[in-house]
């Protein structure tokens, strides 16, 4: 049995493009932090492992602390697409290292980081787009769905439209903007045929990093960027008026698009928004120490 003043606490938010750890002491002290690759399970549990394991390894180096230290750690794990019981079913099932180890949704992790624990609501807006309330226990949660089949407003979503919407033009079928060259400047490739053969098989963070590209050409006016992130930004309009209808106490919006996005989105929505009290990874924490 470990002691009380031998107990750590480790923190992970797992996203499709990135994994990020934080370990503290039993007295809530920062001892390191890791930053890994992508850890949504839909990609696939062996890359979400190993992503989870080098992010910890990270903080653990940073801590001045070896392997031995894994059995007295106490991990609050959030995963983008635990959402869906089989792939929350997977991470359960691994054999992890933690002396206990606590799965949630990433939007679990960065409700409770973002009101300290308390209740409220967040949209999350990053390489995937989701939303959650949580109310006097009341736990309410829409969007995630998914590449290719939701995830509107995110990061992967702006990549991939742009993406279509520029073999739209390549076929002399869709608008033709300066956002079109960017596209394939930035995929590197002259053609339609070359666009596609580029993106075959390619995964949600691939397409996220067209996003800045989408953004700045909207800044810029350019009208076939700015009908995207205008399409986008509708639909997290419609997502946190829904959460609204709740009557959260407080609403937060985080992940890498969501600061960009806002600039197109409804004033009585941003007008809504509170800054975050702590990252998703606190609030990671903040379960496990909830759940010890």
């Amino acid at each position: 049995m470990v002691s009380l003043s031998q107990q750590l606490f480790l923190g992970i938010d797992g996203g499709g493009s990135k994994c990020k750890a934080r370990l503290e002491n039993a007295q809530g002290e920062l001892l390191g932090e890791g930053l890994s690759g992508p850890a949504n399970p839909l990609r696939g549990i062996e890359q979400t492992t190993t992503s989870i394991l080098d992010a910890t390894q990270q903080a653990l180096a940073e801590a001045g602390l070896n392997d031995a230290s894994l059995a007295h750690i106490y991990a609050g794990i959030g995963l983008a697409g635990v959402n869906i019981p089989a792939y929350r079913q997977l991470v359960q099932n691994w054999q992890h290292p933690f002396a206990q180890m606590y799965v949630a949704t990433d939007l679990h992790i960065a409700c409770l980081g973002a009101h300290d624990g308390g209740d409220g609501a967040v949209i999350i807006a990053g390489t995937g787009s989701s939303g959650v309330s949580v109310i006097q226990g009341e736990y309410f949660e829409m969007g995630g769905h998914g590449f290719g089949v939701g995830d509107k407003g995110s990061g992967a979503w702006l990549g991939l439209t742009a993406v279509s919407k520029t073999l739209e033009a390549l076929d002399d079928i869709g608008i033709s903007t300066p956002l079109v060259e960017k596209v394939m400047q930035h995929l590197q490739v002259d053609c339609a045929h070359t666009l596609v053969e580029q993106i075959t098989g390619k995964s949600p963070a691939f397409f996220a990093k067209l996003s800045p590209v989408v953004v700045e050409m909207a800044n810029q006016q350019d009208p076939l960027a700015l009908s995207i992130v205008r399409d986008g930004a509708d639909y997290l309009n419609r997502m946190a008026r829904r959460l609204l209808a709740n009557k959260p106490p407080r609403f937060s919006m985080i992940g890498g698009v969501a600061q960009h996005i806002q600039k197109w989105m409804d004033d009585e929505v941003t007008q809504r928004i509170s800054p975050t009290i702590h990252p998703p990874e606190i609030g990671a924490i903040l379960l496990a120490r909830s759940l010890v």
